[in-house]
């Protein structure tokens, strides 16, 4: 069990050294069950450090869901060892929606796909003063098209490092 996760853990860094998005058209990857139910998009491969914090981080969500993939366990347990080693460090987890729905549904999906990210990093050790959750709702899209690529970038949690 061990080996895997350090072959996991090998795989996670070497992913880390990919090039960063540069082209708005991108899209992110996706993976979904045989059911298509619980479908979840891969960790950004983007995760070079900034102040202690991954820097341009997010974690991905299904449409209208606020549940965190297992694929993001791992990349939040990281985060959570960075926060913890700086005490003063206090980190806001943004929760992003895709622009459908209504802009009072969106702030609130947003705010438990801030608070399911919240509370994992407490699970992770983080004492929850160090973490903040806000909804920013549909407000900040990364991408703006309207399909489903743009869709994807745009269900997600980002860490944003300030008081």
């Amino acid at each position: 069990m061990k080996k895997i996760a350090v072959i996991l853990f090998s795989v996670m860094i070497a992913a880390c050294n990919s090039a960063p998005k540069k082209d708005d058209s991108q899209t992110s990857q996706a993976e979904t069950n045989h059911a298509g139910t619980a479908s979840s998009t891969s960790p950004n491969q983007n995760q070079t450090q900034d102040n202690g914090l991954a820097k341009d981080h997010s974690i991905y969500f299904d449409y209208a869901k606020a549940v965190v993939a297992p694929a993001y366990h791992e990349s939040i347990q990281s985060e959570a060892h960075l926060i913890k080693g700086d005490r003063s460090k206090v980190v806001t987890v943004e929760g992003n929606c895709d622009e459908r729905g209504s802009a009072e549904y969106n702030l609130g999906l947003g705010q438990r796909r801030a608070d399911a990210v919240k509370k994992l990093l407490v699970a992770a050790g983080v004492p929850g003063n160090q973490i903040k959750a806000a909804s920013l709702g549909k407000e900040k899209p990364r991408l703006t098209c309207h399909e489903e690529k743009c869709w994807k970038e745009n269900r997600r949690a980002d860490f944003v490092q300030g008081s």
